[in-house]
């Protein structure tokens, strides 16, 4: 086998038990290993219940993406499929995906086409992947990518170890943006292909404000901790004149300069 469908989740076991569904429909064979990161729902006992054939890790407490960290410690594919509670890969998009890695040595991070659903039309970030101005090598399949989305990527399971996970820092929001950085700091190369696609069906279970001020205090994190001084000032400058002036960035701006403290 050479991937294995990696999914965390956390209350919401409706959509991911129809996303786990349609896994049965991939063309190629993996193993599937759900991280269910301590949902109130009954997601645990309904994935144990309705799909006895999937690794089932229940974590004690919620965990955000580094959730994602358990899973990659039982995986012995070359590949991982990352996904989340309310995506999924077309039945040959994961096969796809896994032939560019096969193919391209140093490429450790495959981006797919997303599409919205229902409708299928295609996610704003979409144009942004495709029309990359990120350098990249001659030899990447597609546009070169400086950071990836999780629940839409392939990464390469050796370059993910090595570069650590996912932050337990950052938690949840902006996370791949960090160990992008970090893979490509490694001589690791990142890219978007438009023949691998993956479906959203965004949740309605969603905490909009929690993940606006996570987004917000990770993005400065991610900023101070890896971007030269003055890149970090001009950044931090730009993002405080765009943010709305209330009580989500207010909370946001807190966390930061607590955490580098």
């Amino acid at each position: 086998m050479r991937f294995t469908v990696v999914v965390i989740t956390r209350d919401r076991r409706q959509s991911l038990l129809a996303a786990l569904a349609r896994m049965r429909e991939l063309t190629e064979d993996a193993p599937v290993i759900v991280v269910d990161n301590a949902s109130r729902d009954g997601t645990a006992d309904a994935v144990a219940a309705e799909h006895p054939e999937i690794a089932l890790i229940r974590s004690p407490g919620n965990l955000g993406a580094v959730g994602r960290n358990l899973a990659v410690d039982h995986v012995r594919t070359p590949y991982i499929a990352f996904c989340d509670d309310d995506t999924w890969w077309d039945p040959d998009a994961p096969s796809r995906a896994a032939d560019l890695l096969d193919a391209h040595p140093r490429l450790a991070v495959v981006t797919g086409r997303i599409l919205v659903e229902p409708g299928g039309r295609e996610d704003p970030i979409v144009p942004e992947l495709r029309d990359s101005p990120v350098p990249g090598p001659p030899w990447l399949p597609g546009p070169a990518l400086g950071s990836f989305l999780a629940g839409a990527s392939m990464l390469r399971a050796e370059a993910f170890r090595e570069a650590g996970g996912f932050s337990s820092r950052l938690w949840l929001g902006g996370e791949e943006e960090l160990l992008s950085a970090d893979l490509m700091a490694l001589g690791w190369q990142l890219c978007y292909a438009e023949d691998v696609v993956v479906h959203h069906e965004p949740s309605r279970l969603r905490e909009p404000h929690l993940r606006r001020r996570h987004g917000i205090r990770n993005t400065l994190w991610f900023t101070w901790l890896r971007r030269p001084l003055p890149v970090a000032v001009r950044r931090t400058a730009r993002l405080l004149r765009t943010l709305p002036r209330d009580r989500v960035t207010a909370g946001a701006l807190a966390e930061a300069a607590a955490g580098l403290g």
